[in-house]
């Protein structure tokens, strides 16, 4: 079987510094957690565990040591919470989402409602709504009677949500009633080279792939839109979730990775479907 990779795929700046962070500070200390999975990628997570790292729910759950602060980022009343523990804090925050929160905030300070295209209950919308008092989440048109008639509306966006959704969604709330309507581009510009690069190599192949965590939003999304241009395109964490079955007859096949994804994930895959051609698939 022949194979093409998606030529900006795996790990974004943002995961590897998170990754890094977390290996440096497993060498140096004894005692770490996370507040939250550090990335959305079950094997990273197990990765890390096996060298110490403590995956947590909640602050309470931290009795001591020293705590990192994931890649999705946290609010400020859990930063609070921690520093008033008196806990060693470690942010691994991708430097975007930080400014996510930054924007969010100024926003609300300069008079605006803050609006944000995104998933409620995705970590990095939960610490962006924790950065402001009051904030409305517009996942899709059905959350557009959340907001406010009339009113100053300051919108950003998930850093990972694809270009044309939150253009419809703009053009939503832009036939809605405002008396200022303020958008700040907070979209991920790797993500975007991502989700061009997928779809332009779906279709080029017969069956794509996208390797990633099931709960990676960014990884998701590119599954989502692949199978818009590929319907024959399939989301697996790794080689070991594949059912050979949905190869046959395929010669050609397409890989790509969210942003949450290692390259040895992305190698094995692609050697293994190497290997199948071999072995009479």
């Amino acid at each position: 079987m022949r194979v093409l990779v998606a030529e900006k795929c795996g790990f974004c700046h943002g995961v590897r510094n998170a990754i890094s962070v977390a290996e440096k500070i497993l060498a140096a200390e004894d005692e770490v957690y996370s507040l939250g999975p550090i990335i959305h990628n079950k094997d990273v997570v197990d990765r890390l565990a096996k060298s110490g790292l403590k995956t947590v729910g909640d602050v309470q759950d931290i009795p001591s040591g020293t705590v990192l602060i994931r890649s999705h980022g946290a609010a400020p009343a859990q930063i609070a919470r921690l520093k008033e523990k008196g806990l060693n804090i470690v942010d691994a925050t991708c430097v975007l989402v930080k400014s996510v929160q930054h924007i969010a905030a100024e926003l609300e300070n300069d008079g605006y409602k803050v609006v944000v295209i995104g998933e409620e209950d995705h970590p990095e919308i939960r610490a962006v709504v924790g950065c402001a008092r009051d904030v409305v989440v517009i996942a899709d048109e059905s959350d557009l009677d959340k907001l406010p008639k009339n009113a100053r509306l300051g919108v950003v966006c998930q850093t990972t949500q694809n270009p044309e959704f939150v253009g419809r969604m703009l053009g939503a709330i832009g036939r809605g009633s405002f008396s200022e309507l303020k958008v700040i581009n907070t979209l991920c510009k790797e993500a975007i080279k991502r989700q061009e690069s997928a779809a332009q190599l779906c279709k080029e192949v017969e069956i794509m792939f996208v390797l990633g965590g099931l709960e990676s939003a960014n990884t998701r999304r590119l599954a989502e839109l692949c199978r818009g241009v590929n319907s024959q395109t399939f989301h697996l964490q790794n080689w070991a979730e594949l059912d050979e079955s949905v190869l046959w007859g395929k010669k050609t096949a397409g890989v790509t990775a969210g942003a949450s994804t290692p390259d040895w994930i992305i190698d094995e895959f692609v050697k293994n479907l190497e290997v199948y051609e071999q072995s009479g698939g």
